[in-house]
C-alpha cells in the first residue's frame, strides 16, 4: 500500500475530478482513495484506465456507504463500485461508518470478497478500537487498514497505538485538517526552517508517524507539492513540537456519535 495517495472526496465536478486524478498519477502518486458516496468512481476508472502506468501500479480504495450496509447489501453495492471503476478487482474495500448492528455483517462481506480475489485487502474506516474488536472477536481476516480523520489537531494516540498493537495499517483523511492546520504559527515556523510549506510539514510528520495519508486538492501545482515530501526529515524534535499541538479538535463526525439515518 502506498504511503501517499490522492484523496477525492467532494470532487464532484467530472472534468475537474479527472484532471486532478490525471494529474497526481502523472507526478508519481500510486494511490488513489474514492467512495461509492463521493460519486466520482467513474471519473478514477477512467483516469486509471487513460494512465502511462499499469493497473497493478496503482493502488485504489473505495468504500460502502452506510445506507448500503449489511452483508448481501454490501456485496451489491460492492458490484456497483467495481462496474463504475470499470476495474476486475479493487485493492482495498473499506466499511465507511461503523452502522450499528450492520458493522459485523458488513465486514464478513469484506472478507468474502478477499477471499474470492476481488479485493486486494480488507479494511474499515472510522472505527475505534471497541468496533475493532468487535470485528476481531469473529473475523478469520483481521482489517488491514483503518482510515480515520488524523492530523495535527487531532493525533489519535489511542487509535494508532491499537493499530500497532495488531498490525493494522493507519490511513488519515482530512491529514491537513480541512486547511485550518496550515495556518498554525508552529507549523509555519519549522516549515520556514526547512523551506518547505506547511502542507509538506504536515504531510511529511504523517509519514514519519507511518501513517498513510490522503491529501485531497484539485490545484496541480498544490498535488505536485503535496508529493514532493520524500527529500527531507523532520528531526526529532521538530516531530514532538508538531505532535504537542493536539488539542482533540475533530472537523468531521466522531463514529459514536455519527447519526446513520
Amino acid at each position: 500500500m502506498p504511503r501517499l495517495g490522492l484523496g477525492v472526496y467532494k470532487m464532484t465536478e467530472p472534468e475537474e475530478a479527472y484532471g486532478a486524478m490525471e494529474k497526481a498519477i502523472q507526478v508519481g502518486y500510486k494511490a488513489i482513495d474514492t467512495a461509492s458516496l463521493y460519486n466520482n468512481e467513474e471519473q478514477v476508472g477512467e483516469a486509471v484506465k487513460n494512465a502511462s502506468v499499469s493497473r497493478e501500479e496503482l493502488f485504489i480504495t473505495t468504500k460502502v456507504w452506510n445506507t448500503d450496509q449489511g452483508y448481501d447489501e454490501t456485496l451489491r453495492a460492492f458490484e456497483k463500485s467495481l462496474t463504475k471503476l470499470n476495474m476486475d478487482y479493487i485493492d482495498l474495500y473499506l466499511t465507511h461508518w461503523p452502522v450499528v448492528d450492520k458493522f459485523k455483517d458488513t465486514y464478513r462481506a469484506i472478507e468474502r470478497l478477499y477471499d474470492e480475489k476481488l479485493i486486494r485487502a480488507t479494511g474499515v474506516s472510522n472505527h475505534e478500537p471497541h468496533h475493532l474488536e468487535a470485528l476481531m472477536a469473529t473475523a478469520n481476516i483481521k482489517p488491514m487498514v483503518n482510515q480515520i480523520e488524523l492530523h495535527p489537531y487531532l493525533t489519535q494516540l489511542e487509535n494508532r497505538e491499537f493499530a500497532q498493537k495488531h498490525k493494522i495499517a493507519i490511513t488519515a483523511w482530512s491529514p491537513l485538517g480541512r486547511g485550518r492546520v496550515l495556518e498554525d504559527a508552529v507549523i509555519n515556523d519549522v516549515a520556514r526552517k526547512y523551506n518547505k510549506s506547511a502542507a509538506q510539514i504536515i504531510i511529511r510528520w504523517h509519514l514519519q508517524n507511518d501513517i498513510v495519508v490522503i491529501p485531497k486538492s484539485v490545484t496541480p501545482s498544490r498535488i505536485a507539492e503535496n508529493a514532493q515530501v520524500f527529500d527531507f526529515e523532520l528531526s526529532e524534535e521538530d516531530l514532538q513540537l508538531i505532535s504537542a499541538l493536539h488539542r482533540d479538535e475533530r472537523y468531521g463526525k466522531h463514529p459514536d456519535t455519527f447519526k446513520f439515518d
